[in-house]
């Protein structure tokens, strides 16, 4: 573990292996395991040379290693990722919801909370959200539907240090992103998006009224604030046959 998560890496001075490779190889292990996920953002390369006892060049070295590995890649003024065993285009696109995207249509949604708890952080959702393991977080699970069934199943956990007493609010009504900017006052700024197609598990089947393993949309976000904290992580399960997802795009 690094000390975000309490433990000092191990650096070994006393062998014959370089300090750069340990460090790619301690970071290596961390996503083998794991425990730092697709889309996971490293600290930054001073908070990294501190934690090792390393220069930043040392640091530097060790990532590039990583990098050339296509274990990480770096995006300018975002820092480094883990990078994601599929292939992922870069998509522009507006950051809004299904709800608002649904509002801005007219379209009439209903919303079902399944539930809305607090809860320790699954490990790699606490690694996505930059908590340590006893943090507490909201799990949010909605089903949205029209007049024609349902939708989306969405699964969402939102950091509960920055938006106290979101348990309790009344998510038939309310969105997610409205009650972190209107009632708490968050400045939600951007997220990393991943789509995919996937076979319904028995869960998302019975949600969406679907036969297990017929084809679903699926999308996978990590929502950052405006300090650039991460503050929500969310699985979205999308009904095919009922929702279409279209991007505009424009080449310059």
């Amino acid at each position: 573990m690094t000390a975000r998560d309490g433990e000092q890496p191990a650096i070994r001075r006393d062998v014959p292996r370089a300090i750069h490779a340990q460090i790619s190889e301690h970071i290596r292990r961390h996503i083998a395991a794991g425990e730092w996920p697709a889309h996971y953002r490293l600290r930054s390369e001073p908070e990294l040379a501190a934690e090792y006892g390393v220069s930043r060049g040392t640091i530097r070295r060790a990532l590039a290693t990583l990098i050339e590995e296509g274990l990480l890649r770096q995006v300018r003024g975002r820092g480094t990722f883990v990078t994601s065993t599929t292939i992922e285009p870069a998509i522009a696109q507006k950051l809004s919801t299904l709800s608002e995207d649904f509002a801005g249509q007219g379209v009439v949604t209903f919303t079902e909370v399944l539930e809305c708890v607090l809860i320790s952080p699954p490990r790699p959702v606490a690694a996505l959200l930059d908590l340590p393991a006893e943090a507490r977080v909201l799990r949010l699970v909605r089903l949205r539907s029209t007049v024609d069934g349902p939708v989306a199943l969405l699964h969402n956990f939102v950091r509960a240090d920055v938006a106290p007493g979101i348990e309790r609010v009344d998510f038939t009504q309310s969105s997610l992103f409205g009650v972190l900017e209107d009632t708490y006052g968050l400045r939600i700024d951007t997220a990393r998006r991943t789509f995919s197609a996937e076979a319904a598990s028995p869960e998302v089947a019975s949600a969406l009224g679907l036969d297990a393993g017929a084809p679903v949309q699926y999308l996978q976000q990590v929502t950052y604030l405006e300090d650039d904290r991460p503050v929500e992580y969310s699985d979205v399960w999308i009904h095919s046959g009922r929702l279409h997802l279209t991007s505009l795009l424009q080449r310059r």
